[in-house]
């Protein structure tokens, strides 16, 4: 290991953030089982909040963010680990409590540790990231409640967000019809070279009126959006379907009533990728690696950046219209 590397440190002084690329020393991680080489990370939702000032993700600074990285291990205290292993690392308190993944070395806990499967590089591990475990994490979730192509048309909310671009794929990859919802008329074609065989406009769930009951459309759902939209959808299931929520992007109230649950048996499925168990996690992975590996992975990249990026493009995150991944390459 070398004497010093650079780290993405976000300092706050008084109520502005600084966010700036550092020389720093082994000794600024903080203390953890194991070290690992960063190679990739990602950008998401949680780090471009991590990155503003009303963002309430932080809450003690100087901080370096990236709740998701993959590289290869320098040293370990845990016997599982030994070095030269590739490893992935998402969730738990990465990028949140704990210094993450936008430094080229990390110190972290081996509890949070997955190792990576064979099948899969480490930079696709990263394109994946937190957004493709949460999208398989729910595919998988939707097919342990009984959900399979035959029961009909599989519908995905916020269709160009990071969870939902990813679900149309690894659906469309397992034969499913689906039938992406979205804002932006403009994105047709690509939500259709995802896997989409219907896109339709987010009006057609939920147009301002909520319905009890409405007419059953669809089989099941991944629904990254929350709120009155979901209640809407929920009154949309067909019978016994289920819906797999992991967003709040409308709003976390859920203004709906007792009747699609127990009229129609459907379900309200919470994915949670935080603090998933390990063992559902690694399988998770292993599937990501294996009968969910989509050919398309580099088509969702839709810029690679390095570290001396990202303090432009962390803050400028919620304004930007990009559609599809950004891959932190931390090799240089």
């Amino acid at each position: 290991m070398t004497d010093t590397f650079k780290a993405l440190v976000i300092e706050k002084e008084n109520e502005n953030l600084h966010l700036n690329v550092k020389e720093i020393e082994p000794s600024y991680l903080p203390e953890g089982d194991v070290l690992i080489k960063v190679k990739y990370s990602g950008i998401n939702y949680k780090d471009g909040l991590a990155a503003h000032p009303d963002g309430n993700i932080v809450k003690e600074y100087p901080f370096i963010p990236g709740i998701d990285l993959a590289g290869e291990v320098v040293d370990s205290k845990d016997d599982r680990y030994q070095a030269g292993d590739p490893v992935i690392v998402t969730s738990y308190e990465l990028g949140v409590s704990h210094f993450g993944g936008y430094s080229e070395y990390a110190c972290v806990p081996a509890e949070w540790i997955v190792p990576l499967p064979e099948g899969l590089s480490l930079k696709e591990s990263m394109i994946l990231g937190t957004a493709g475990f949460t999208a398989a994490l729910s595919v998988q979730r939707l097919e342990e409640n009984g959900l399979n192509p035959e029961n009909g048309a599989v519908l995905v909310t916020g269709a160009t967000g990071g969870v939902g671009s990813i679900a149309i794929s690894l659906l469309k990859k397992k034969g499913y019809h689906v039938v992406a919802s979205t804002g932006k008329d403009s994105e047709k074609d690509y939500l259709q070279q995802l896997g989409a065989a219907e896109v339709i406009d987010r009006k057609e769930i939920y147009n301002g009126k909520l319905k009890k009951l409405d007419k059953q459309k669809w089989a099941s759902a991944i629904d990254a959006v929350g709120g009155e939209p979901l209640a809407s959808l929920l009154a949309q299931i067909k019978y016994r379907g289920s819906v797999a929520v992991s967003g709040m992007a409308a709003g976390v109230e859920l203004p709906s009533s007792v009747f699609p649950f127990i009229l129609r048996g459907v379900s309200l499925l919470g994915i949670d990728s935080v603090y998933c168990p390990m063992e559902e996690r690694k399988q998770i992975w292993e599937r990501l690696a294996g009968d969910l590996k989509l050919d398309n992975l580099e088509d969702l990249v839709y810029k690679e950046a390095g570290l001396e990026a990202l303090p432009e493009l962390l803050p400028a995150m919620f304004e930007s219209n990009h559609l599809g991944r950004v891959l932190v390459n931390l090799e240089g």
